[in-house]
């Protein structure tokens, strides 16, 4: 029998999955989502390649001002360290700028993937991008969770 706390979050988790799936295929036909989404997974490829050097290369200059390449570096080993070598990467869906309440100004994509990697199973991966002024989509951030 569940408790009040786990029907509570059962009903939580189930409200999640429903959201996420009706927002999918919005964020799957927007343009810049798709293209936010295939910059992220071409430096992704790069990332997951063990190529620092190249990935905060390609990142926004955001990226770049808030650590240097060797930060990078260093953060880059120590995750791959902790989660291992990458095995998968599934679409999990996309936040659009917009709809972040006091967002910066700017065009903004937070990119969701679902993630297996050698040393853990099941992580989230998250891409921050930023269009910049000539028109492209760079990464401002990247997290594992």
């Amino acid at each position: 029998m569940q408790g009040p706390t786990n029907g509570r979050r059962a009903m939580l988790a189930a409200l999640s999955v429903w959201a996420l799936a009706c927002a999918l295929p919005v964020a799957a036909q927007d343009p810049q989502v798709s293209e936010a989404r295939r910059v992220a997974l071409e430096w992704l490829t790069v990332v997951d390649a063990d190529n620092a050097t190249a990935s905060y290369a390609a990142a926004a200059d955001k990226f770049r001002k808030a650590m240097t390449q060797e930060q990078w570096a260093t953060a880059l080993a120590q995750a791959r360290a902790e989660f291992g070598a990458p095995q998968r990467r599934t679409f999990a869906g996309a936040q659009k700028g917009d709809e972040f309440p006091n967002k910066p100004p700017g065009d903004f994509v937070v990119l969701f993937f679902r993630s297996g990697f050698a040393k853990r199973e099941s992580v989230m991966e998250t891409v921050t991008m930023e269009k910049e002024p000539d028109g492209m989509w760079r990464i401002i951030g990247y997290s594992l969770r």
